[in-house]
């Protein structure tokens, strides 16, 4: 046994405070930067609404909005947001400009330090967004003859306002559409039509993002205009706008046990990233109560008891929810919906469909990224390739150069050949006239011989020196051909990247055409659960009404054995009374008489042993011919 001293003791209460409180602080924390998120993120949501009330106000699209508008709009804001509109603190930030119109640069600091910076998140986001679309709509909105309702074109204008970029004016970019499109085809419960999308992408030529109205025409007139009912596209309209705009990521209806008496009562769930609510009925009007998801909760399943199938239990830091599901799938859509928000909320994230926006987007950031990257590696290529050519280009001219001199050092070289053998036989001829003068004159002669080997010996190098220059030439031509060998190469290594960039795209198409088959392989494996739970069912409505028909039988077996035993005791009383009737005439041996309560019996124990076991026999044989 282990005996801690008084200062070990103090250490560990002093380092279990340490962790205690260092726990706390990480927790204070994360809760800080998550506050902080959802706030900037309610902020931009924000700004976009009031962007598109601003643009209304802008009726000459000069980008200015008159003073008595832009109070109207401040006072809006104010009542809908729950803040407190003061029109002397307006008048006195814009004191300076007079009369005129005000651009949203001069419009933003004022929004920023009167409203958004007072903002709570107490109040009807909702409603927020009603009011501004109500002031942009009917200035915007140029098609009268849209499939969907006024109500419907909102949602799809918050859902636009949700996917678009943070840049002015809001635009969607085709990815984005692309996801919308995506989710609501899933919500309305019919197939994605990739030919159509492409077919869609490529109508738009070089324009590769839309403007909110430009996105309700086409939710409302273009793309699902002929194939799908007004109905359903109206609830897949609702159903994305539900689970992007509310962050009600699941609902239903279960059944949920109460605290306090112990009953089961129906109640309409709604999930959302920290909370599980639950309502009368479907209309959310009169909430029941609500389940805090944070990072100390937990989901599990349930084993069935007291009659109760598809359970499971969320358990909280201070009380236990029991909750039944319709069917075991919907028990495991529910289980791992919680479980999910549970895994944010202890990695401090708010809400996933955000979070998988911003995904996207750094993805596309990273994707942008590199294809400049890309890009700007191709140019130094092309630059290096177009700095080879013209190198090339300079030798090339330098070898024509070098090989005119060389002609024309060739020339030269003919004519002195030429012009010293027509001085040679001028000698010559000069020599026989004068052979005898050429004695006297031997000596010059002697000097002008000398001369002339001097000159020969000249144009020996010369020669030699044309040699080297054509010595020259051939390294050049070997340069010239270790430069186009380089070329090649590097035409080789850009082949090579981009057969590995097909490569990685072939790799994305095979990653998405195995999920595509995984899919289709949960689909069957769930096909063939469902398959053997009909079978199951199947069989026990046979074993039940096999049951039904051997209790039917058990009573109609107790009946006949009834009446058997009635006959079997009346022939008894008859056989008994002839019996006796005839052993008292009957000579023979006398045993001992048996005595009953009644007197003395009519027959001896040995006879009586008899007939007992005549009797067992005959009911033996009888049970076993029924």
């Amino acid at each position: 046994m282990w005996v801690l001293s008084k200062e070990e003791g103090g250490r560990l209460v002093s380092l279990f405070f340490c962790e205690s409180q260092q726990s706390e602080e990480r927790s204070a924390e994360r809760k800080l930067q998550e506050l902080r998120r959802n706030t900037m993120w309610l902020r931009e949501d924000l700004l976009k609404s009031i962007w598109h009330a601003f643009t209304a106000l802008d009726v000459d699209h000069r980008g200015k909005v008159s003073k008595s508008q832009l109070k109207v709009l401040s006072y809006n804001l104010c009542t809908v947001m729950k803040i407190p509109h003061d029109p002397v603190a307006f008048e006195e930030h814009f004191k300076d400009d007079g009369k005129g119109p005000l651009s949203s640069d001069g419009y933003m600091p004022y929004l920023n330090r009167f409203i958004l910076d007072k903002v709570q998140e107490d109040f009807d986001v909702t409603e927020f967004h009603r009011m501004c679309w109500t002031l942009c709509y009917k200035k915007k909105m140029y098609s009268p003859h849209l499939s969907i309702s006024e109500n419907d074109a909102f949602k799809v204008w918050c859902i636009f306002n949700f996917l678009s970029e943070d840049k002015y004016p809001l635009t969607i970019i085709i990815e984005e559409i692309e996801y919308f499109l995506r989710k609501l085809t899933e919500a309305m419960g019919i197939g994605w039509d990739v030919e159509k999308f492409a077919e869609y992408k490529s109508r738009l030529n070089s324009k590769s993002c839309l403007s909110a109205w430009e996105t309700i025409n086409l939710v409302g007139m273009t793309y699902f205009c002929m194939e799908v009912n007004p109905q359903t596209l109206s609830m897949g309209i609702n159903h994305v706008f539900t689970e992007l705009i509310l962050d009600m990521l699941k609902q239903g209806y279960m059944v949920k046990k109460g605290h306090k008496r112990k009953n089961w009562s129906e109640r309409w769930f709604v999930l959302r990233p920290t909370a599980l609510s639950y309502y009368e009925s479907e209309d959310l009007l009169d909430k029941k109560g609500e389940i805090v998801l944070d990072q100390s909760c937990c989901v599990e399943a349930l084993h069935d008891k007291d009659g109760k199938k598809c359970l499971f239990i969320i358990k909280c830091a201070d009380k236990s929810f029991e909750i039944r599901a319709p069917d075991k799938k919907k028990r495991q859509e529910w289980i791992q919906a919680v479980h999910s928000c549970i895994q944010l909320c202890r990695m401090g994230l708010s809400s996933p469909h955000r979070e998988a926006r911003l995904r996207r987007r750094e993805a596309r950031q990273r994707q942008q990224a590199e294809e400049e990257e890309l890009a700007e590696r191709m140019k130094a290529l092309q630059a290096a390739n177009e700095r080879k050519q013209r190198e090339l280009e300079d030798m090339r001219m330098k070898m024509e150069e070098a090989a005119a001199k060389a002609a024309q050092e060739e020339l030269q070289r003919k004519k002195t050949e030429l012009d010293l053998q027509d001085r040679y036989r001028l000698d010559l001829e000069r020599e026989k006239m004068v052979r005898q003068q050429m004695e006297e004159q031997m000596a010059q002669k002697s000097s002008e011989l000398e001369q002339y080997l001097q000159r020969v010996r000249e144009l020996e190098d010369m020669y030699h020196l044309l040699e080297e220059a054509l010595e020259d030439e051939r390294q050049a031509k070997q340069d010239e051909e270790a430069m186009r060998k380089l070329q090649s190469r590097l035409l080789e290594e850009e082949a090579a990247k981009r057969a590995e960039l097909e490569q990685l795209h072939l790799q994305q198409q095979r990653e998405l055409f195995q999920t595509e088959a995984e899919k289709k392989e949960l689909i069957a494996e769930q096909q063939a659960k469902e398959r053997d739970l009909e079978a199951a069912a199947q069989q026990l409505q046979r074993l039940e009404k096999e049951r039904q028909d051997a209790l039917e039988q058990y009573e109609e077996m107790s009946k006949k054995l009834e009446r058997a035993a009635t006959k079997t005791k009346t022939w008894k009383d008859k056989v008994a009374k002839h019996e006796g009737l005839v052993r008292l005439i009957q000579p023979g041996h006398k045993e001992p008489q048996r005595m009953t309560n009644w007197g003395p019996a009519s027959f001896t124990d040995t006879e009586l042993e008899m007939r007992k076991k005549f009797w067992q026999q005959s009911k033996a044989q009888g049970a076993q011919t029924q």
